[in-house]
């Protein structure tokens, strides 16, 4: 199995943590990049190791989760009908608007408003 591995540095504690999220609790410290990550490989493997011995359940990587694509989001009417206008007015399906605005929005967290800015150019 093969868990993702997230690495910050802590100001804090002036070194790097890694962490395993699917793992609860599993952590590492280490003073650079590549300790901490070796130290977290230890304790993915012993997590594991206890896990299996007490008859816990383990976790599925994150990483090989499977997504289905549909998702069911209940809006207000007014924003349902601003939506479905935008979609009219650009000559594309609502769904399609809809995956374009989410796409745009993960690519660009910053809360820009897509829509507005392209059509401007």
């Amino acid at each position: 199995m093969r868990y993702p591995i997230k690495l910050f540095y802590s100001e804090e504690d002036k070194g790097y943590i890694a962490i395993i999220p699917d793992l609860p609790g599993a952590s590492a410290f280490g003073d650079t990049e590549e300790e901490a990550i070796k130290e977290i490989k230890i304790v993915e493997k012993m997590w594991l190791k206890v896990a299996t011995q007490e008859g816990m359940k383990i976790p599925t990587p994150s990483t090989e989760k499977q997504y289905s694509g549909r998702i069911l989001a209940r809006t207000p009417k007014t924003l349902h009908r601003q939506l479905a206008e935008l979609a009219e007015e650009e000559g594309v399906s609502l769904n399609q608007l809809v995956v374009f605005l989410l796409s745009e929005a993960v690519k660009n967290p910053s809360g820009a408003n897509v829509s507005k800015s392209k059509k401007a150019a």
